[in-house]
C-alpha cells in the first residue's frame, strides 16, 4: 500500500482517484459538485441527503434540483444554504 501511496504522489494523482474519497466543490451559494459519491438517500426540493464512502453529505436549501448525474459524479444547483456532514463511526 505504501508503495501505491508513492507512486501516485510522484505522479502527482489526486486523491480521491486512488481510493474513492469523495471530492466536494462548491461553485458559489447556487451550485456544488460531489465526486464518487455511492447513492442519493433522500433528495427532496429543500434537502438533499447524500451516502458517500465515508459518510453523509446534506444539502440544505431551496429549489434544490439535481443536475448532471453520473455513476461516480452529481451536481446540485438552487438555493444552498448549508452542508454538513455525517462522519461514518467506526467500529
Amino acid at each position: 500500500m505504501k508503495k501505491r501511496l508513492k507512486l501516485n504522489q510522484i505522479l502527482e494523482m489526486p486523491r480521491e482517484i486512488d481510493n474513492k474519497e469523495s471530492k466536494i466543490t462548491i461553485l458559489s451559494f447556487d451550485e456544488m459538485l460531489i465526486e464518487n459519491y455511492k447513492g442519493i438517500l433522500e433528495y427532496e426540493e429543500f434537502y438533499v441527503k447524500i451516502h458517500t464512502e465515508i459518510g453523509t453529505i446534506n444539502v440544505n436549501g431551496y429549489k434544490l434540483k439535481l443536475e448532471q448525474i453520473t455513476k461516480d459524479d452529481i451536481a446540485i444547483k438552487g438555493i444552498i444554504n448549508s452542508v454538513d456532514f455525517e462522519r461514518n463511526v467506526e467500529e
